[in-house]
């Protein structure tokens, strides 16, 4: 029988717990016509809200389309518009005389075109003739609005991975032009185009968003808090209950809960293994065994990761694990030979550059993976407990 815990994508309705608040607050601001940022780390959930809020808001037979814009493996300004142009054109007609057509239509007086060729070579449905220019990024960045008044339909385009713009040496002019784009739109037309910027690195959104302060005000953004321990302990002993009668003891999810810091992807990882291990009553010794093939799985990632950090990256992060707080007091700098306060801000930077470590409100740094956290505390800088 196949497990109830789902780690291999999203989920949706009845694999779907908490975040009520935030599912009400994101569900409102789509139908609302408004701009949403998402940047939380990897495998956190944020994909799952927003398909569960897509399927809400079907269930509420509200009327939307959603083109779905992959941005994980953007390098140049033309990877981006020409996937983002796809999915849209695609999102809008079903043939490549449809698709022609939309380029012809909207995109009149720009450098872009419909290329057969390349799209039966390739599936794009957009192609350029020239170097793109300014013009050419506006009325692309125009066109779900367009699309959304032509059709009647409200257009949701999801830029996945958005941070990976910077990529691209123009991202400065994109930002800007989609920037004055949102502060002109017109409010009061009967069906919006609506942007969700999603992305899995955190500093690297953080630097849009709040410390370059791109969209101010114009972008609000949902951020995601821990699922209640209570609602995921409750989750996971029914899913061992509900699947084959398996007995899953409380404390232990607890422990999982503390171990992952809440991380559903893990959790569910971690039951899955356990579930395939257990005939009846998962023990602790299977607990353990089910994280250490978890950590197999990850070890050649983690060692990844801290070969490529210098040593005084490693030092500053051993005082993060230590639980330091102030890295440029006098006695930290000399404990973990980190030279000058100057050079603190340069590894506290490198390591938020490398989206190792990140920084919460209060200015505590945090490792953003638990379970790379976990390896580097047992098995890298071997901490006792």
């Amino acid at each position: 029988m196949d497990t109830p815990f789902i780690y291999n994508g999203y989920v949706t309705d009845k694999n779907f717990i908490g975040r009520a608040t935030e599912r009400k607050i994101l569900a409102n601001l789509i139908k609302a016509g408004e701009h949403v940022s998402i940047y939380e780390p990897p495998k956190t959930g944020k994909m799952s809200l927003l398909m569960q809020v897509f399927s809400d808001l079907k269930n509420e037979r509200t009327q939307f389309v959603v083109a779905m814009v992959d941005m994980l493996n953007v390098r140049t300004l033309e990877d981006f518009l020409m996937k983002f142009g796809t999915a849209v054109i695609k999102l809008s007609a079903s043939t490549p005389d449809d698709y022609a057509s939309i380029v012809e239509t909207y995109l009149d007086g720009t450098h872009f075109v419909f290329d057969r060729v390349q799209f039966i070579n390739t599936g794009q449905a957009l192609s350029l003739n020239w170097k793109p220019d300014e013009n050419d990024i506006a009325e692309l960045m125009m066109l779900p609005q367009k699309l959304a008044l032509a059709k009647g339909m409200r257009y949701v385009v999801v830029l996945n991975e958005f941070q990976n713009l910077m990529n691209a040496d123009e991202y400065e002019t994109v930002f800007k032009i989609l920037e004055t784009q949102m502060k002109e739109r017109d409010r009061k037309a009967p069906y919006q185009a609506v942007f969700v910027m999603m992305g899995g690195m955190v500093n690297a959104m953080k630097l849009i968003f709040d410390e370059k302060r791109y969209f101010y005000r114009q972008v609000n953004r949902v951020a995601l808090s821990n699922v209640d321990t209570k609602e995921i302990i409750e989750y996971v002993v029914k899913g061992f209950l509900s699947g084959m009668g398996k007995s899953f003891d409380r404390n232990l999810a607890m422990g999982a809960c503390e171990l992952f810091k809440s991380n559903l992807w893990y959790i569910n990882h971690l039951a899955a293994i356990c579930d395939a291990l257990s005939k009846g009553f998962v023990t602790e010794t299977m607990m353990t065994d089910a994280l250490e093939s978890m950590i197999s799985v990850h070890q050649i990632r983690f060692m990844s990761i801290v070969n490529d950090l210098t040593d005084h990256q490693l030092s500053l992060l051993r005082a993060v694990l230590d639980g330091v707080v102030k890295f440029s007091a006098s006695d930290v700098i000399e404990k973990y030979h980190l030279n000058s306060s100057a050079n603190v801000r340069r590894v506290k930077d490198a390591l938020k550059k490398k989206e190792v470590i990140t920084f919460n409100e209060k200015d505590e740094p945090l490792v953003i993976d638990p379970l790379f956290e976990y390896w580097l505390r047992r098995t890298y800088f071997e901490i006792s407990e």
